[in-house]
């Protein structure tokens, strides 16, 4: 398992990467264990909330997530092959495509059916339960349950994942903390919705269940939107989308401070954790030397442990589509 862990793809992960990857496994299995317990847990107090039941099958949902990570993890240390010259890296995007169709699929069934139930004016009943001989409220076991149960998104493996994740540029365990992250806000709809019905407003438990159903219809295009562009080879960006990679600027500079470079430029493809590369280079000669070639790839090779392909490209002219990135632009976006 060890060895697993380390080969990724044609390479072996860094030591800070070796570390990062085994913690990640780790507490994605410790989420499969506890959101496992929570279900069974929400399944005794569900009643007839509508608020509950949503909650309790976005909890069912959530394990996606964790299982289409570590399923991944099978192929993608796997070494390239004739049949996959790139390795298998684009399973980690697949898991994340999967993980993001099936929560979009399902936030809007779930939505539909809490529009309808306000619709046709449904009220929900809560009954009551004997502890110990005592009658008490089902209301108050749910409350009770959803305030519990929050604490290991919220509070430990949510932020635990969200710091992992930029150390291994894992775009679907950063989606997976941050799903994780705001279960607070499920679980406070759901304390609303049931605390509604005792207080005899019982739209708000559709109302509840209605919110609960958006967020994630959200999650679910956001991730879907995400591993569709990603597979498509969009412009390679940072591990939680918001810039384009800074590693473009590095590999443009670097190119351009070459003597027999005169100009220069990228196109990264990202594939799911690691990079391939292209740099296109205009020499200043007619012709380049192949060591040249080779010591500019081995440099770029060397920059960042996310390449692991690259193809140094000699051109009389730059594409047009290929990234000219500036160090300067690059600093800017990492900043935002």
């Amino acid at each position: 398992m060890s060895r697993a862990l380390h080969q990724f793809g044609r390479t072996d992960l860094p030591p800070e990467q070796q570390q990062a990857l085994k913690k990640a496994v780790r507490w994605e299995i410790f989420t499969i264990a506890y959101t496992t317990m929570t279900i069974i847990v929400v399944a005794f107090v569900v009643g007839n909330s509508q608020a509950m039941r949503t909650a309790w099958i976005e909890d069912m949902l959530s394990l996606i997530p964790q299982i289409a990570f570590l399923i991944s993890l099978i192929f993608v240390r796997r070494k390239p092959t004739i049949a996959h010259p790139y390795g298998l890296h684009r399973a980690m995007g697949v898991g994340h495509l999967v993980a993001g169709v099936a929560l979009l699929a399902v936030g809007l069934n779930l939505g539909a059916e809490a529009v309808t139930g306000l619709i046709s004016g449904e009220y929900p009943t809560i009954g009551t339960v004997q502890i110990f001989g005592h009658t008490v409220w089902l209301g108050w076991l749910m409350v009770g349950v959803m305030l519990v149960i929050v604490v290991g998104p919220v509070c430990l493996y949510g932020p635990a994942k969200s710091k992992l994740a930029p150390v291994l540029h894992n775009k679907l365990l950063y989606a997976d903390a941050d799903m994780a992250k705001a279960d607070w806000q499920t679980n406070a709809a759901t304390i609303v919705g049931v605390l509604g019905v005792g207080l005899g407003l019982w739209w708000l438990d559709g109302v509840a269940a209605l919110f609960i159903s958006l967020g994630i219809v959200w999650d679910g295009f956001r991730n879907t939107k995400g591993a569709v562009l990603d597979l498509m080879d969009q412009r390679a960006r940072t591990y939680d989308d918001q810039a384009p990679h800074p590693l473009a600027a590095q590999i443009t500079e670097y190119l351009r401070a070459q003597p027999w470079v005169r100009a220069a430029a990228v196109r990264m493809r990202d594939q799911g954790q690691v990079f391939h590369i292209e740099p296109f280079i205009v020499p200043r000669r007619r012709r380049v030397l192949v060591r040249d070639l080779r010591a500019a790839s081995e440099a770029i090779s060397d920059l960042d442990w996310k390449i692991q392909d690259v193809v140094v490209i000699p051109t009389e002219r730059l594409p047009a589509e290929a990234d000219v990135a500036e160090a300067a632009d690059a600093q800017r976006q990492s900043r935002r």
